[in-house]
Formats: C-alpha cells, structure tokens, sequence
C-alpha cells in the first residue's frame, strides 16, 4: 500500500532522513521506533507532504506521491494522528469528529462513521457533547484518532499516541491500537514506547540518527538483544 524509497528530508539546510525504506502493506500494523530525535515525526510529515521529501520516491497504491500537495492527501486515503493530539479545544467532542469527515465522500457516511467510532470509543458517545479542551489526555487521544477514522482512512499516521499519558492509558491505548489491526486497518505508528507498541504491531523499523538500522517481525525485535539492552532496560 505505502511504498517509500530512498526518502531523504529535513528542514533547510538541516537534514534529518538519509535514505529511508519501508513498508507498508494493507492490513498491516507496522511501528517505526526509535529514541527521540530520530526523525520518526519528520517520517511521517513527509508522507502527509507536510515537508517535501528531498530525494527518493513515496508511492500510495503505486501512485507517486511527490508531487501531490498536502491538501490532496487525505483525498488519496492517508489520514493522520498528529503528535499531541491538535484538537479543536472549544468545540464539543461530536464536532470535532465532524472536522475529520469534511471531504465529500466522508460526509455521506458521517452518521456511519460516527457510529463506528463510537462503538470504538464508548466514551466518546456517553461525552459527545463535552468540550474537546476538558478531556483527559487519554480521552484527547482518543477523540483524536476517531477524528482521523471519520474521513475512512486506508492508512492511519499515528504520532506517538502513548506520549504524556499515565501507564494505564498508554495500555488503554495500545489496546485500542490492536483492535484496529485486527478489524483491518492498515497502521503506521511511530512511537517511543517500544515495548508496549511491540505487542500490537505486525512487524517494526528501528530508526536512529535518520537512518533505518533494522526492521523484521514485531516478534523478532522484542527479542532482539540490542533492541532489548537500548530500549527496554534488558
């Protein structure tokens, strides 16, 4: 589904991807991990075209998306969870999953969406018309990626989801995470809580300093010896 080569990017003159490539086919959960400042954010604002790629291709269904401003990438079926949630503080909860069904196509099926969501987030129906801004982080987090669902992403962008939240929301949205993989969406999460998002995903890169160092099965990572001595303290 998501196909990058060679992908290189930065800001100005300070580059911060070196050739990146990876993977992701439909179906698929798939983690990019790596410490802070690795460049896992950068990755992903590249394949919304938030910043333009440097060099190398990023292709979605074989499409190259390169040439493709911003605006029109949501249209292509990428949606995105941005890091710290970027909510609408003074709309209600409802309106907020509204902003993320504004295309054409999305808003035929809000009342369908909607209902999905809600079956994914009981809390976000029984808190519909609450504040977006008095929310719990996790409960941010998780109107957040309902907002994103609302537009019938073919692949989701999440952002370090787990960020500024208590361990037991971090579980709480992890889970929410495997549930989404195992009803069929394809996710592509980056995420500094590697043991957690290595339980939930499918396979996983390690990205440092800008470069992918090593990828296999969620599996294979978890077990892997440097993975577990700089990562998980093991």
């Amino acid at each position: 589904m998501l196909t990058l080569e060679n992908v290189s990017a930065g800001y100005g003159s300070f580059q911060v991807l070196f050739g990146v490539s990876l993977e992701v086919k439909a179906g698929e959960s798939v983690a990019v991990i790596g410490p802070n400042g690795a460049g896992k954010t950068t990755l992903l604002r590249v394949i919304s075209k938030l910043i333009d790629a440097t060099a190398g291709e990023i292709r979605m269904e074989g499409r190259s998306l390169n040439a493709v401003p911003a605006h029109e990438v949501i249209g292509l079926g990428i949606a995105q969870v941005p890091e710290n949630r970027r909510l609408f503080p003074r709309l209600s909860i409802e309106d907020n999953l509204k902003m993320g069904a504004y295309l054409p196509a999305a808003r035929a099926r809000f009342a369908e969406r909607l209902e999905m969501v809600f079956a994914l987030f009981p809390r976000m129906k029984e808190r519909h018309a609450q504040l977006a801004g008095t929310l719990s982080g996790g409960e941010q987090q998780m109107c957040a990626i309902g907002r994103a669902l609302m537009s019938g992403p073919k692949l989701l962008l999440l952002d370090e989801p787990s960020a500024g939240l208590a361990p037991v929301v971090v579980q709480a949205i992890f889970e929410v995470v495997r549930k989404m993989s195992a009803e069929g969406y394809t996710v592509l999460i980056v995420e500094q809580n590697v043991r957690q998002v290595l339980k939930v995903v499918n396979r996983a890169y390690l990205l440092e300093t800008g470069r992918i160092k090593s990828s296999g099965s969620a599996a294979e990572l978890l077990n892997s010896s440097e993975i577990r001595k700089a990562y998980l303290g093991i």
